[in-house]
């Protein structure tokens, strides 16, 4: 007999852990409708002409391919395997599941675009699948929660996103940190360093800063052909770290005075944490960081991490401005900003934190108990009228004994017991037990609801 195992990356949610998620998922969405964010759902999979080039050479790597229907190596030549994978895929495999929700979101905006009105609001919460080597806080199937905005290029919906991130965390009870940078920034550090149109690769090399440490990063970017001489230019970038976010701006307008693309990157980040402080949150928790970099290679403007305080794992959302995404699909010129809230690694920050609140979602308010059929006939119109006034309700189902049901209450912490016996029947005094305090006192039907109706 085989031992059923799951995928590794992969995990079972229980009803406890389900609850707790919803707890998540709901605030979440919460936010984003008070923002005016529309929901939108996408397939699971899309073609895998979709989902390349989009995420940079390791980003590729890690997509998961859909073997075609039916015999898909049937055609196949010795020539064709021996051509290496890369080459051999399209022939086996036209399709994927899903790396992230901003490219087929941008895939929908490009079929949809003369349905939508502009600036197009959107917000999506689904799974996606990632084929990474699993760890604590990195899944190879886990869940986004995103919210997007195209067809504008305002620094607003930089600072709502901002504001949209405090909502959440704050509501959360999740005491956090949100980094910030600009991709313009990174591309006028590349051109003062001497290697122009080479940010993609720097980005690559210093995103994982915190992860490997300065050394290995320099050691990547000899690796991908960075000279001794670039890289001593660069090393002012790992200065910054601990300077104040207005000292920091100065000394960066300072060292990339000479990229007008850099200047116009810090003009727009000191312009959204001037609209931040204008809507009113003076107290934002930002962290002006030059070494970030989100490995993603179509953010183009402003970049945002947010890292929980007090447990180690990484970001638990992130995001960024991207003006040309829309580009690779034929529609060229289509700003959008968006955000990315990790439901599994908050889930996880939570769980460690002891931050959820006691009895979140909890199911069944109460649960009668029938000793005989003539007690179920009074127990299920009760029952009818319970769930009809809003209460999670249900009966144990088999007359049996009156132990095995309470240890069916406890063991799904069911806060309230009606047990219905012959005396019950004859007086018309349902037998109510609060589980909680083990109080157990008698009243009729309509003083049951009015108890579990307060």
């Amino acid at each position: 007999m085989q031992k059923p195992t799951l995928p590794k990356g992969t995990r079972d949610f229980g009803p406890e852990q389900m609850r707790n998620r919803l707890f998540i998922f709901d605030t979440i969405r919460h936010t984003f409708k008070r923002f005016g964010f529309q929901p939108l759902e996408t397939p699971s999979m899309e073609n895998l002409s979709t989902l390349t080039g989009k995420y940079g050479n390791e980003g590729d790597q890690l997509l998961y391919k859909i073997l075609n229907s039916g015999d898909y190596a049937a055609g196949l030549t010795e020539l064709d395997l021996a051509s290496g994978s890369k080459k051999l895929t399209p022939s086996i495999a036209e399709k994927g599941l899903r790396y992230d929700l901003t490219v087929p979101f941008a895939r929908y905006v490009v079929m949809n675009r003369n349905n939508l009105p502009m600036p197009f609001k959107r917000y999506q919460m689904q799974p996606v699948w990632r084929a990474d080597r699993p760890q604590k806080g990195r899944y190879r199937e886990f869940y986004q929660c995103d919210a997007d905005v195209v067809g504008t290029d305002s620094l607003l919906c930089e600072a709502e996103i901002v504001l949209m991130i405090d909502d959440v965390f704050r509501n959360l009870g999740i005491d956090y940190t949100l980094k910030v940078n600009n991709r313009k920034i990174l591309a006028g550090i590349a051109e003062v360093i001497g290697v122009p149109g080479q940010e993609a690769t720097l980005s690559v090399a210093i995103d994982k800063l915190d992860k490997i440490g300065r050394d290995k990063v320099q050691d990547e970017l000899r690796e991908r052909g960075f000279s001794d001489e670039t890289l001593t230019k660069l090393s002012p970038l790992f200065a910054f770290s601990e300077l104040p976010l207005d000292q920091v701006l100065v000394q960066l307008t300072t060292w990339l005075g000479a990229s007008e693309t850099a200047r116009i990157g810090i003009a727009e980040l000191q312009e959204m944490i001037q609209l931040v402080g204008q809507y009113g949150l003076a107290d934002a928790p930002i962290e002006f960081d030059p070494t970030l970099a989100r490995g993603l290679s179509y953010y183009t403007g402003a970049i945002f991490e947010v890292k929980a305080r007090g447990v180690s794992i990484g970001s638990i959302s992130g995001g960024g401005r991207y003006d040309n995404l829309t580009g690779t699909f034929g529609m060229p010129g289509l700003s959008g900003v968006g955000i990315s809230f990790g439901v599994d690694r908050i889930y996880d920050v939570m769980e460690e934190l002891k931050l959820f609140p006691a009895g979140v979602g909890q199911g069944t308010q109460v649960l009668l108990i029938p000793f005989d059929l003539e007690a179920r006939s009074v127990a299920l119109p009760l029952l009818s009228q319970l769930r009809e006034s809003g209460v999670a309700a249900e009966v144990y189902p088999d007359l049996t004994k009156v132990k095995k049901m309470m240890d069916y209450a406890n063991a799904k912490a069911i806060p309230y017991v009606v047990l219905i016996g012959s005396e019950e029947v004859q007086t018309g005094l349902l037998s109510v037990k609060n589980m909680v305090t083990g109080e157990q006192t008698k009243m009729t039907a309509d003083a049951v609801l009015s108890l579990l109706t307060l």
